[in-house]
């Protein structure tokens, strides 16, 4: 990826989360000011609250993101269609949707690629990142996960969903990047809580970054900008 000369450009990669079960109406009000002051590309939320972030955010230019099937990516191909469905009619101009480990990891690759793509299908055209959740996986999983994802249709590759036994690594982003090339889109996710943190994954090869500490990583942009000037 190319370096990004503008420290501050990094803001324009960051899709902010605010997933936690005990998320409040007004937290995740606060999250879709906060996401319009900085311009961050996205928020995602659980389906429940898309209606309202939909209006939060109208003309912001800020994507309105659903998260389905999360976090465990265990729930049936048609609960996940009618799921990114529902999501489309609620507002989603994007779907982040988790990958079923337990059938990855039992071999059955076409029952994984049928799911993904079947999520790709229903999203009628919007862009599907699929969470591979990479800390599961053994490298060679991971590269697999990746060309799945790539045959199935989907726009990204995801690390992690946050909510599992690891985030995303330097060493995971490159791998990714080296499967899919330049045709799909590699997001990181998972422990990505500073400016630093968040340009080594870019450095790596993400074009995009999950966080759920955006205003940390937007501030941080900002002093590198500063201290680039002087």
């Amino acid at each position: 990826m190319k370096q990004i000369l503008n420290p501050y450009d990094i803001v324009r990669l960051i899709d902010a989360s605010l997933l936690r079960p005990s998320a409040t109406s007004a937290e995740i009000t606060k999250l879709c000011e906060q996401a319009k002051h900085y311009s961050f590309a996205a928020v995602f939320v659980m389906p429940a609250w898309l209606p309202l972030i939909a209006k939060l955010l109208k003309g912001s230019g800020v994507i309105v993101g659903a998260s389905i099937a999360f976090p465990l990516g265990t729930t049936s191909t048609v609960v996940k269609v009618a799921e990114t469905r529902d999501a489309i009619a609620s507002g989603a101009d994007q779907i982040d949707m988790v990958m079923n480990v337990g059938a990855f990891k039992s071999g059955d690759y076409e029952m994984t690629e049928r799911d993904i793509r079947a999520v790709v299908e229903a999203a009628q055209g919007r862009v599907v990142k699929v969470i591979i959740e990479t800390c599961l996986l053994t490298d060679e999983e991971k590269r697999k996960a990746c060309l799945v994802s790539k045959r199935a249709g989907a726009h990204f590759v995801k690390t992690s969903s946050g909510f599992s036994t690891g985030g995303a690594t330097i060493e995971d982003i490159a791998l990714m990047r080296r499967v899919v090339g330049p045709e799909m889109g590699v997001k990181a996710a998972g422990g990505i809580r500073t400016y630093k943190q968040a340009m080594r994954m870019i450095e790596a090869g993400a074009n995009g970054i999950g966080t759920s500490t955006p205003v940390r990583i937007a501030e941080g942009a900002r002093r590198a900008q500063a201290q680039q000037r002087t």
